[in-house]
């Protein structure tokens, strides 16, 4: 048997693929809506500012983050603690500048800000008195 394939006797006796690299996690983000945009934190333990990808394309904010393995070789008693690269794609509406987007990391959390475009942004609209 090879590491990509094997048989297991989950769902059968079909050969079930293995992940021949570590898992991937959906990381948790809170969303917060100011009047100049909207920023995002993401928790991301593990990965440096040089290890994330943030692209936008086709509507699509797409974070993918790298996770280099704790420790190798190493046997462990109990293990709670998983350790896997990290994904996750938002839809960006129509009233974001994406090419103001920006992002900065610290101490394990990603914030990346939309702002939105001057059209989307609430103004205060002058009552003159005649």
């Amino acid at each position: 048997m090879t590491t990509a394939m094997t048989r297991a006797q989950v769902g059968g006796d079909k050969p079930q693929r293995e992940a021949t690299r570590q898992a991937t996690y959906m990381p948790q983000f809170d969303i917060q809506e100011m009047d100049e945009g909207l920023v995002l934190y993401g928790d991301m333990p593990g990965v440096g500012p040089e290890d994330i990808d943030i692209r936008f394309e086709n509507g699509e904010l797409s974070i993918h983050g790298k996770v280099a393995p704790r420790q190798q070789n190493v046997s462990f008693l109990y293990r709670e603690y998983g350790v896997g690269d990290y994904h996750r794609t938002f839809a960006v509406g129509e009233s974001i500048d994406v090419e103001k987007i920006c992002a900065e990391m610290r101490h394990g959390v990603l914030t990346i800000h939309l702002p939105k475009s001057e059209k989307a942004r609430p103004r205060r609209i002058e009552v003159r008195a005649e």
